[in-house]
Parts: structure tokens; sequence; C-alpha cells
């Protein structure tokens, strides 16, 4: 970070989504909303597991870890974005902004490796279902949690240190609502060539090889639902992969599409747009794809919602 700072730059100005007053109240109003509907909705999805004894399985250990981890990856960007909106000050400093870039690629590589463990645990239900309880066990479920944690550090903990080694030449506007490492990366005037290789390596191994890991294990589950004789035992096994393939397409789709494709071929408000996607509407989304279409979980939260509360508390 000192040298950064020794570069000019002790700020950094966060464009926004827009420069007219209108669409700036506008967009203000509808990010807090989204905000406060992510916040809810993954509560509840966690409440309703922790409460529920019929919700203490591996599939929705992994869902209520998912909604954490939602939560803190919007609450990494959101806040601040609508602080600044309220205070008029699109500024944010040189150690806040490396810190949200740290954090950012924290909880962004959970949801990713969390993602594949939902769909690793899926396709041993569906396609060795006999052996299910001695491969998916508590200890394994743990493992799974605490090596995404791991590896999590170590991608923030590079990518971030890597920045602090940039200069920006006094060069501080970021056409973004927080600090990514993309346009940050674009606005350094001096050599980001090992940058570069860390996203298009590290990353690559997180977010390239989580989704092939992902597509490998619905490859097999589609394999041995065709085979199951019956439609109804086919819609069945299919509904209980729908929802996760929905967050998968939603939140793996926009991230390569913004780290891993030329730069050539997108433009700002494209990064800008997809970037809205993986970091507020999908997390947004996730409480309302897993649980329209989960009774479990619709029953848990009807108990929740409809409890009375004790006269004892």
């Amino acid at each position: 970070m000192e040298r950064g700072n020794q570069s000019g730059v002790s700020e950094f100005i966060l464009l926004g989504l827009s420069d007219q007053p209108e669409q700036q109240r506008l967009l203000f109003f509808l990010f807090l909303l989204m905000y406060l509907i992510t916040g809810l909705g993954n509560l509840l999805i966690i409440l309703a597991i922790r409460t529920s004894s019929c919700l203490h399985t591996p599939m929705y250990f992994f869902l209520s870890n998912l909604s954490l981890g939602d939560i803190c990856f919007t609450s990494t960007t959101i806040p601040k974005m609508l602080a600044n909106h309220v205070s008029g000050n699109k500024t944010i400093p040189y150690a806040g902004c490396l810190t949200q870039v740290f954090f950012f690629i924290f909880f962004g590589v959970i949801d990713c490796i969390i993602l594949t463990a939902m769909a690793y645990d899926r396709y041993v239900a569906i396609c060795t279902p006999l052996h299910y309880s001695m491969i998916i066990t508590p200890k394994v479920c743990g493992l799974l949690i605490v090596a995404s944690w791991f590896w999590a550090s170590v991608n923030a903990l590079i990518n971030t240190i890597l920045l602090t080694h940039l200069s920006f030449c006094g060069h501080s506007e970021i056409p973004h609502f927080f600090c990514d490492l993309s346009p940050l990366l674009k606005l350094a005037c001096s050599d980001t060539f090992i940058n570069n290789l860390m996203v298009n390596t590290i990353g690559a191994l997180t977010i390239i090889i989580s989704f092939i890991g992902i597509l490998i294990s619905y490859a097999q589950i589609f394999v041995t639902v065709l085979r199951i004789p019956s439609t109804a035992g086919k819609w069945k096994a299919f509904s209980t992969c729908g929802s996760h393939l929905t967050v998968v397409s939603l939140f793996y789709g926009t991230i390569i599409g913004v780290y891993f494709s030329p730069t050539s071929t997108h433009t700002v408000q494209q990064d800008t747009a997809a970037a809205v996607m993986y970091t507020v509407v999908t997390p947004m989304l996730n409480p309302f794809i897993y649980s329209l279409r989960n009774k479990d979980i619709k029953g848990a939260l009807r108990m929740i919602l409809t409890r009375k509360p004790s006269l004892y508390l």
C-alpha cells in the first residue's frame, strides 16, 4: 500500500452507474431495495435451515453457507455505493479500495466453491444414492467449507498484494460503482503483466475449474436421470437440480463474460451491467430461486413467519 501512496494516489473516485441526478436517485432507491431484499431473503433462508430439523442435511448446509456468503458479498460493495450517494462524495480511500478488492474476491471465490460443492452433492445423491451417507459426511462438508475459505484467502491476498505494487500516476477515476480488479488494472500506468497473469491463472483455477466440475457433475446427473423409467421420477430428479442450475448460469455466465473474454469485445457499460448481475441481482434472486421450488424450505419459512412469540420470552 505504501508504494501506491508514493505514486500520488491517496484516493479513487467511483464514477458510479450514472452522472444524471435523476437517474442517480432512482438507482439509489433501487439498489437500497435490492440490498434489503438480499439481506432479508438470505437471512430467512439461514434461519429456516437452522430452526427446521428436516433441513439439517448436507444440501441445506451448503445452501446456508451460500446465503451467508451472498450477504457478505453484497455488503462489500453496495453500502459504500449508497453512502457515497447520501454524502455526495464519490471518493474511496486507497486503503479502502484495496480492502474492497480483497473482500470482493474473497467472498466471490467462496460462492464459486460452494456452488461446485452443491453440484457434487447433487451428483452423489442422484447417481450413487446408496453411498450418499458414506461419501457426503458432516466431516467432508466441514472440510469443503474450510477449504473454500482458505483458497479464497490465498486468491484475494495474492491479487491485493500485487495491486500495491502498481503505480497510478494520478489517474484516479474508476468507471464503476465499486473497486473491481479489472478497471483498476486498466487504470494503472505501470506494467500489469504479473497481475493479469495471476488473474488468468489463479482465477482460472478457481472459476473455470469449478465451472467444469459443475458441468461434469450435471452431465453425469443427466445421463443417470435419462435411465429412470418413470416420467415422474425424471421430473423429481430434474426439479432438485433446476434451482441450482439457474443460479450457476447467472453467476458464472456473467463472471466469465467479464473476466475471461477479450477486453476488445465488450464495453465499460457491458462490464458494469454484468457486474450488477453477479454482485447484486444473483444474490438477491438466490433465496427466491431456492425457496419457491422447494417444499421443505417453504414449509420451514411458513412456520417461522406464522409462529407466535412465546409469552415466556
